[in-house]
């Protein structure tokens, strides 16, 4: 386990204002995202439970380029954080307030994708806010992003306490931590942001000219199986919490957040690896720890299902979290927040929308009247994992030389 590391005093303040930034995100992010699926079923809205959460997706094909490169170029990663956390807010408690009138789907719909076009952008400006102020990112990113999967378990949390796991309670908590999380960026140091020099072309003012980006072929090999893994784990928050209740377990919330408790570890560990591990090989571990977590949930047991959702977190952070790592050294500086932004783009956006929407279209398939079949329904998702990790073995090949200390990705 990589212990946090020793900083000096200057650094400590600095350090515990991004553990806070980071505890915010992840809690914002959790009290919606994970009881969303209970609340819409509720409320005589499941039949659109698919096509909300892909609004998360449609949102990051269009919002977090176009930011990232706001970011980049023309206003600080914090002010801009600032607007999108407070307009998060807003459209959060507008969603929430359709569901629980009852108002027309389309209309929930609508404010839904509102919401995610907000919130889309700022996990990866965050993030770009996180690794523009630490010292080495391979030993104190892991660390620090760990406390957002500590928010986003104290959001899932304090939905349970509440009793809130199938209530519009659950979106008005997550629009009052949006709006506090607006005011703690006041706190934070805004970087400057550099001079144009010439005018940009549209494509640029958009985030468009960060797809160069894959014509590296790393770089290329990267994003793809990032996103591809995005679409078999897209069925996870959709439907496992419909599996813990088909098993009789209540409490649906607290029960998804074992899948941070693993994840927290896993962030601490994740520097160890780093040091002493080629990034190939820390993704290709994510990768087969995903392909065990469907696995055992298609066991169909508590014990099996529970086993799967403790995983999440482990496969999680050795792909998503170490190709965050990978931009972080690969990437130049002047291209980073439109690296993490594409980044999103292709996990959020083009992964996630195959992955909610196809997953609604195989639920329903395993599906005859009230009863799911969960072994094919998460068997195949594990073959499909697998299919992904056969195809970054044989395609990625990373570069052999030490980068910072003696890590060689």
């Amino acid at each position: 386990m990589c212990p946090v590391p020793v900083l000096r005093a200057t650094r400590k303040l600095e350090y515990v204002e991004l553990l806070g930034l980071c505890f915010l995100q992840g809690a914002a992010l959790g009290i919606w995202f994970v009881p969303l699926s209970s609340v819409l079923d509720a409320h005589g809205l499941g039949a659109i439970k698919s096509y909300a959460y892909a609004a998360s997706a449609i949102a990051a094909l269009v919002s977090p380029l176009f930011f990232g490169a706001m970011a980049d170029r023309h206003a600080s990663p914090v002010k801009v954080l600032r607007g999108l956390a407070f307009a998060s807010s807003i459209t959060m408690a507008l969603a929430t307030m359709a569901i629980g009138w009852r108002l027309p789907p389309w209309l929930v719909l609508a404010l839904i994708q509102l919401f995610a076009l907000c919130a889309a952008p700022t996990w990866s400006i965050s993030s770009t806010v996180v690794f523009s102020r630490v010292a080495d990112s391979q030993r104190e990113f892991g660390p620090i992003r760990a406390m957002a999967t500590v928010g986003w378990m104290a959001g899932c949390w304090l939905v349970s306490l509440l009793h809130a796991d199938a209530t519009t309670l659950a979106g008005y908590s997550g629009a009052v931590v949006w709006l506090m999380m607006a005011g703690y960026t006041f706190l934070l140091p805004e970087a400057p942001v550099p001079r144009l020099t010439q005018t940009l072309h549209w494509r640029e003012r958009l985030g468009l000219d960060a797809l160069t980006l894959l014509k590296n072929r790393d770089h290329r090999v990267v994003f793809i199986t990032t996103a591809l893994f995005c679409i078999p784990i897209a069925a996870f928050y959709p439907f496992a919490p419909s599996h813990l209740r088909d098993l009789g377990l209540q409490h649906t919330s607290a029960w998804m957040s074992l899948g941070q408790v693993s994840e927290i570890v896993a962030m601490f560990s994740l520097g160890a690896l780093l040091l002493n591990w080629r990034l190939k090989w820390i993704f290709v571990l994510g990768l087969a720890f995903g392909v065990l977590r469907f696995a055992f949930s298609a066991a169909d047991s508590k014990v099996w299902l529970l086993a799967g959702v403790s995983l999440h977190g482990v496969s999680f952070t050795f792909v998503f979290i170490t190709a965050q790592i990978y931009l972080d050294q690969r990437v130049d500086k002047a291209w980073r927040a439109r690296a993490q932004a594409l980044m999103s783009l292709m996990n959020g956006g083009v992964g996630n929308l195959f992955g909610f929407l196809g997953a609604g279209w195989w639920f329903a398939a395993c599906t005859s009247g009230a009863e799911t079949r969960w072994t094919p329904f998460w068997g195949v998702l594990a073959a499909a994992v697998l299919v992904v990790m056969i195809y970054f073995l044989s395609v990625y090949q990373g570069r052999v030389e030490p980068i910072r200390r003696t890590t060689s990705v």
